[in-house]
C-alpha cells in the first residue's frame, strides 16, 4: 500500500498523532479511537494492522499488551517526497511570519504611545546620548516640536 493510501485515511492519521506522543496499548488507542470516530474495536484493530504492515507502527508484546509506537522512517520518506513542493508554501510562509510580526510590533509600540508617562521605544531611542555626552532631546530642542506636531 503507497503511503498516502495510508495516510489517507483520517483514523489512521488521528492514530498516528496519538502515536507520536509516545507508546501506547491498543486497548489506549482503541478507547479513544472509538470515542472520536464512533468505530468499533475490530475496526480501530484493522487501521492498526494497516499501519503496522505498512511500516508506519511497530508493534511490541508485553505481556497480553500489545504496545504501538511510530516508526519515524516511512514519515521520513513521505517528507522527502514532500520536499520538493516545500517551494510552493515556503516563501509565502516566510511572508506571512514578517507581516504577523511586522503587526505585533506595530500593536506594541501603538500601547506604548498610548500609556501616558512612559517612553515609547521612539522617545527611549531619540534620548540615546549623542557623542559629546549630550542627549538627543538636549542637542536639539526641535525634536520635540516635531514630536508635538506628528499626528498619531
Amino acid at each position: 500500500m503507497h503511503a498516502f493510501d495510508v495516510l489517507g485515511e483520517p483514523v489512521r492519521r488521528r492514530i498516528l498523532e496519538l502515536l507520536a506522543e509516545g507508546e501506547r496499548s491498543a486497548g489506549s488507542v482503541c478507547e479513544v479511537i472509538r470515542a472520536e470516530f464512533g468505530i468499533s474495536q475490530p475496526a480501530v484493530s484493522q487501521h492498526l494492522r494497516v499501519l503496522r504492515d505498512s511500516g508506519f507502527a511497530t508493534v511490541r508484546p508485553q505481556g497480553a499488551r500489545r504496545l504501538y509506537a511510530v516508526n519515524p522512517e516511512p514519515l521520513r520518506e513521505v517528507d522527502d517526497w514532500l520536499g520538493h513542493f516545500r517551494r510552493f508554501w515556503t516563501p509565502p510562509l516566510h511572508a506571512l511570519a514578517t507581516e504577523l510580526a511586522r503587526g505585533r510590533r506595530e500593536r506594541r509600540l501603538a500601547a506604548e504611545a498610548d500609556r501616558p508617562g512612559e517612553p515609547t521605544v521612539a522617545t527611549a531611542s531619540a534620548e540615546a546620548t549623542q557623542p559629546g555626552g549630550a542627549t538627543a532631546s538636549a542637542a536639539a530642542p526641535e525634536n520635540e516640536q516635531a514630536e508635538k506636531r506628528r499626528p498619531g
